[in-house]
C-alpha cells in the first residue's frame, strides 16, 4: 500500500467524494461518553460509527467478518492509504489459490476499493470495496468494508492513531 499525503491526498479524496452518488451515511444519536473521534464498529448491526462527541455520531453501513472470522476489541489506525495495492493474506490465499500475489491499486478486481485504513491488529483494515452489494452482510475475513464514498468520507475524518472499538 502506498501512503499519500498533503495536497495530493486531499485532491484525490475530494474527487472521490464529488464523483460518487450519495452515500448511505447518516447523523444519529450516540453515547456522549464515548470520546470524540473514536470509531466504533458494531458487528451485529453491521454499522460503523464515527463519534462526534456531542451526543451524535455519523453512522455508516458496513460489511463485517463472516462466521468464524469476526473479532472484537480495540485497535488503532496505523496507516491511511489511497488506491492501495492488495496482497491477499495467507489465509485468503490458501482458500483462493488462484489469486495473484498482488492486485494493483485502482484495479476493478482490487477488493480494497478507493481507500484503506489499516489497523494495528493483524492484517485487518477498514476499506472500500469493489463489491458494494456485500455492504450490510457478513462477508469478509475480518476486515470492515464500506461503500467507497463512505470510506473516502471517513478517511478525511480520522488520523493515524485513531482508536477503533469493535463490538458484537
Amino acid at each position: 500500500m502506498h501512503k499519500q499525503s498533503g495536497w495530493a491526498a486531499a485532491a484525490i479524496v475530494a474527487a472521490m467524494l464529488a464523483a460518487g452518488p450519495a452515500a448511505a451515511r447518516e447523523l444519529v444519536a450516540f453515547d456522549a461518553a464515548t470520546e470524540a473521534g473514536t470509531v466504533v464498529v458494531r458487528t451485529a448491526e453491521r454499522r460503523l460509527y464515527f463519534v462526534n462527541g456531542d451526543g451524535t455520531a455519523i453512522r455508516y453501513p458496513v460489511a463485517v467478518g463472516k462466521a468464524g472470522k469476526q473479532w472484537t476489541g480495540y485497535a488503532r489506525i496505523d496507516g491511511k492509504y489511497l488506491r492501495p495495492a492488495w496482497s491477499p493474506p495467507d489465509e485468503v490465499k490458501r482458500d483462493n489459490p488462484r489469486l495473484p500475489e498482488v492486485i494493483a491499486g485502482g484495479s476493478p478486481s482490487n477488493p480494497m476499493g478507493v481507500a484503506a485504513l489499516t489497523l494495528d491488529r493483524g492484517e485487518y483494515a477498514i476499506h472500500g470495496t469493489n463489491r458494494p452489494g456485500s455492504i450490510g452482510t457478513f462477508a469478509s475475513y475480518g476486515c470492515i468494508r464500506m461503500f467507497n464514498q463512505d470510506v473516502a468520507d471517513l478517511y478525511g475524518r480520522v488520523q493515524v492513531g485513531t482508536t477503533v472499538v469493535v463490538t458484537r
